[in-house]
């Protein structure tokens, strides 16, 4: 059948038919174009945050000799692992990375219990002043750290928490807990309410329901917002800075501020493959914590951004 229409003493006019289909390989050219320009960009932004990582990688293994003389892109000549034992050892990169692992742990957890409660209790209750106590949350997120430094070094002195893991780990669960009871509310409103509803049938307390039914539903979210916890509390840097000081606190850094002594301290005669073997004991546990739980966090973003 063809696409054409004659008419007698008249052009060949095309049907509706046949101009669409004249019409899509162009819009196919065009959405073509556009992956093509997104993948060049997309590599592009890889290469940029790749590329620096990559170096540091390299440049752990080389001298100080290889880095600023020789080819500082090229592959080492030797690989030697002298380098990381010194930054392990000589450095005290090991004692900051035990201190960073701890006080990172014990808050985290006591971040996704009490934030986990609080945001199951806001988006699954309705009660005077539900609204209230959640945007005060959320109002958390507006306030940056630096802004709070002065009166938390003040309060914690005040109680004796300065210098101290205790004062610490507060404070990190303190400034964790909005961002967690904002991304929590939003996906514990997806889950049904049906099991919930069953369970109260059965007789099941609140406790019971909340750590025995709706925990388990909400695993993925729970893992996401676990893994964004632990990268930020292992980066920061500013509320150690702060807390952790006066006296006696130099077995006490953590790995940021282990790092930032060892460049600071060496001046101009810093060894610059042990300083980049630090800084690559400090990343690697974060990649490795991502790649292990990459689909779990994919998963919890989808699932809490769709009610």
């Amino acid at each position: 059948m063809t696409n054409l229409t004659s008419v007698p003493g008249a052009d060949v006019v095309p049907t509706p038919a046949a101009k669409s289909a004249g019409r899509k390989p162009a819009v196919k050219r065009e959405v073509n174009a556009l992956t093509g320009m997104a993948h060049i960009g997309l590599i592009l932004w890889a290469i940029a945050t790749a590329g620096p990582l990559i170096w540091v990688v390299l440049a752990s293994f080389k001298s100080n000799t290889e880095i600023f003389l020789g080819k500082p892109f090229a592959l080492p000549e030797h690989w030697s692992f002298k380098t990381y034992a010194d930054a392990w050892t000589e450095a005290h990169v090991g004692r900051y990375f035990v201190n960073s692992v701890i006080v990172v742990i014990l808050s985290t957890a006591g971040t996704m219990v009490l934030g986990s409660m609080a945001a199951y209790v806001l988006a699954r209750y309705r009660f005077w002043g539900n609204r209230f106590i959640y945007y005060l949350f959320v109002s958390g997120l507006a306030f940056p750290t630096f802004m709070a430094l002065g009166p938390l070094f003040y309060i914690l002195k005040g109680m004796g928490l300065l210098g101290t893991y205790t004062g610490l780990i507060l404070v990190y669960i303190a400034y964790s807990l909005p961002f967690t009871v904002f991304f929590l509310a939003a996906f514990f409103k997806t889950l049904p309410y049906e099991i919930e509803e069953a369970a109260t049938v059965d007789g099941a307390s609140h406790t019971r329901k909340f750590f025995q039914i709706m925990m388990p539903m909400a695993r993925s979210g729970l893992v996401s917002i676990t893994i964004f916890n632990i990268v930020g509390q292992w980066n920061q840097y500013l509320l150690p800075l702060a807390i952790i000081t006066g006296p006696g606190t130099d077995n006490k850094l953590l790995l940021t501020q282990g790092i930032a002594k060892i460049s600071v301290s060496a001046g101009y005669h810093a060894e610059w493959s042990t300083l980049f073997a630090a800084l690559t004991l400090s990343i690697l546990p974060m990649i490795i914590v991502y790649a292990i739980f990459q689909r779990q966090i994919q998963a919890g973003l989808t699932a809490g951004a769709v009610k």
